[in-house]
């Protein structure tokens, strides 16, 4: 057990250690997206950026030396966190602008990308607590979402956008700190399936460090196959994973989009993917079915040849980590 800890401003550098993500479900043992200089797998053959279709560099591609979102500034922009502390378990406003550093004012023009001008991720360090959150920018540039964070620890803010004009998106990140009692968690063990508000999702593949590799996530509800999945931020589900120890950022889109004549609504959403490095990672599916985005979360070993297990999946808190 450990000891409960105060934590102030600088509680990011205390906890690297992965745990069971807040409001997803348990472990499994497949793969990871490829972290190339946009960071993004695109959808397969998608150019439609305006239509959430998305587009960044393929499959495939050669991993950058440096992962999204391990610099608060990057080729050229900065992310400015204005909310660089806040307290556990209460309301609280998160605020920050992204910088052009040769002008020195916020960026106020974004390209679309998934439906989205930009997507913030909020990860703690020990990644018990995972947030997707779209907020809102005022003509200033000026970017402010509602979050309240569960518990107190060291976090990682995580800008994904594209600016206007830029040929490739970017991923840039800052520290933040939530005060209050800490104590970080262990990493859950890997397993096939993870269960979430009453879904279980199957992962089917395995993680091969500098070669692309395929995974299949098949969900199901009751022990029935969901066939009518619906398309979330243009697309049956996107994947991001954070690697153990550093946090490194990495996003993956699925294979296929709605609308494109052959992806069907599920049950199975496939992925091609990269890992950057041998290593440890924590992997989370956002899915949408009747209305509700949820999020299904695995420990993910990349490199130590190690097949998908079968363990039992485990059911955890509801989702509730997505605002619009």
């Amino acid at each position: 057990m450990h000891t409960g800890l105060k934590v102030g401003v600088f509680a990011a550098a205390l906890a690297t250690t992965f745990g069971v993500a807040y409001g997803v479900g348990s472990a499994a043992d497949p793969v990871v997206s490829e972290a190339g200089t946009a960071h993004h797998e695109g959808h397969a053959g998608s150019k439609a950026k305006e239509s959430g279709a998305g587009a960044h560099s393929g499959h495939g591609g050669a991993a950058a030396a440096t992962p999204g979102g391990l610099q608060v500034a990057e080729r050229g922009y900065t992310l400015a966190l204005k909310t660089p502390e806040i307290k556990a378990k209460s309301a609280a406003e998160l605020r920050f602008a992204v910088i052009k550093d040769s002008t020195g004012r916020q960026v106020t023009a974004y390209q679309r990308e998934h439906g989205k001008e930009l997507h913030l991720i909020v990860a703690s360090r020990d990644l018990t607590v995972y947030r997707h959150l779209h907020p809102a920018r005022a003509a200033d540039g000026t970017w402010s979402t509602p979050a309240e964070l569960p518990k107190a620890g060291g976090y990682r803010v995580f800008a994904d956008f594209t600016p206007k004009g830029e040929k490739e998106g970017l991923t840039i990140g800052s520290d933040l700190a939530v005060t209050g009692s800490y104590a970080p968690a262990e990493l859950p063990r890997p397993a096939a399936s993870a269960t979430v508000d009453g879904y279980e999702v199957h992962l089917d593949g395995k993680l091969t460090p500098g070669r692309p590799s395929e995974l299949t996530l098949h969900v199901t509800k009751d022990g029935k196959p969901v066939k009518d999945l619906q398309p979330y931020l243009g697309a049956y589900g996107h994947l991001v994973a954070l690697r153990s120890g550093d946090l490194a950022y990495l996003h993956v889109h699925p294979n296929g989009e709605p609308g494109d004549g052959k992806t069907k609504p599920g049950p199975e959403v496939s992925f091609t993917a990269t890992a950057p490095s041998k290593g440890v990672y924590r992997l989370f599916l956002d899915f949408q079915h009747e209305g509700k985005v949820r999020t299904a979360a695995f420990t993910v070993h990349a490199g130590d040849g190690r097949p998908v297990k079968s363990d039992t999946a485990h059911e955890e808190e509801p989702a509730g980590a997505h605002t619009h």
